[in-house]
């Protein structure tokens, strides 16, 4: 089973990034199994939350929180703490959103100014794209038709190139 953790503050998106991740694996066919749910109480905007995607090719019987992680998205780098580390898998790493360099198992991503161009008020769908280019877990085509069958019609092609230029700037 692949897991995914996901951290950002009340309002970021977290949570959909998660559910449209799981959403894509899903859409790859039968065999694919997906679950995606929030971690928070009665916090307001801007308190920090956390998501979690689960994926597998075997219905997912668990549906505690991840423990153990192969990968961490971080949306809001004030989130991040070398602690984090403890969560991963052998293996596993952490993006974040951030214009600070990277280090061991530890990938900056600077989707603030990917949205910022597109003129997208949230980066979740960008840092979607970067995790995906990373992990190779789904495909830009995956992800689009998640995005087609759940985000509003206004707002799907903005996002759908905010993925599309995160797998670019990843992959460079």
């Amino acid at each position: 089973m692949t897991e995914i953790i996901w951290y950002g503050r009340g309002g970021q998106g977290a949570f959909t990034a998660a559910k449209l991740l799981g959403a894509a694996y899903a859409l790859k066919g039968n065999a694919y199994y997906a679950l995606a749910f929030p971690s928070f109480g009665p916090e307001r905007r801007g308190a920090p939350i956390r998501a979690f995607t689960k994926l597998n090719i075997k219905p997912i019987l668990d549906r505690s929180e991840t423990e153990k992680t192969d990968y961490i998205v971080i949306l809001d780098e004030t989130l991040y703490s070398d602690s984090l580390k403890n969560l991963l898998k052998p293996g596993g790493k952490v993006v974040v959103n951030t214009k600070k360099k990277s280090d061991d198992n530890i990938y900056s991503f600077d989707g603030n100014s990917i949205s910022e161009e597109l003129h997208l008020p949230m980066f979740n769908t960008v840092m979607l794209g970067a995790i995906s280019a990373l992990s190779g877990i789904v495909t830009a085509d995956d992800l689009h038709r998640a995005i087609e069958l759940y985000m509003p019609e206004k707002i799907q092609e903005k996002n759908k190139q905010a993925v599309d230029n995160a797998l670019k700037g990843v992959c460079r």
